[in-house]
């Protein structure tokens, strides 16, 4: 073998062992947000707040179904003494009065609708002082690699050693009980 290939060989070896010990120092941790928020006073203030809104918009719709149930029995009841011509205005009014109430649960339950938006308005201050305080105890413990275990549905086994959420919320000013992992 030439001597050129074997320092190229030999820098290569030692570039792969250097990349798997760097890999053996990566500190890795997780943490679990549906938890953390679930310590988080404001949190349950919101959760309220938002079912207040849902419940008040699902009256709402409710009441335009009440008027197509209304429409629909009316019109049963009435349907062989219209004339041909009525009879097409009627259901083209349920028709219409149906397509009113799916643009109402579009426009309030929809996935850019009403309440998305207001959850998000709602939510993303708690959201950012989370990710603050995550970031804050990543740094501060030294992690490379901090995963939410809430969101990652792929983590399927983390010991409790690895786990932020008391690091978190005492960075977020909220008490934790000792539990010592």
């Amino acid at each position: 073998m030439r001597p050129a290939t074997l320092h190229i060989l030999s820098f290569l070896c030692l570039m792969l062992c250097s990349s798997i010990a760097q890999a053996q120092e990566q500190k890795i941790g997780y943490f679990d947000s549906e938890f953390i928020l679930s310590n988080i006073p404001e949190y349950n203030g919101i959760e309220q707040q938002l079912k207040l809104i849902g419940d008040r918009w699902r009256v709402e719709i409710q009441a335009v179904e009440d008027e197509i149930e209304a429409l629909e029995k009316d019109y049963e009841a009435k349907e062989i003494l219209y004339t041909e011509e009525i009879r097409t205005q009627k259901l083209n009014e349920i028709v219409l009065k149906k397509q009113e109430m799916n643009t109402l649960i579009e426009q309030r339950f929809g996935a850019n609708g009403d309440y998305f938006r207001q959850q998000q308005v709602l939510l993303e201050p708690i959201q950012r002082r989370i990710f603050e305080a995550v970031q804050k105890v990543a740094v501060q413990n030294g992690y490379d690699l901090v995963f939410d275990r809430a969101n990652d549905a792929r983590l399927v086994y983390a010991r409790n050693e690895w786990s932020l959420d008391n690091d978190i919320l005492i960075e977020l000013g909220i008490e934790v009980e000792d539990d010592s992992n």
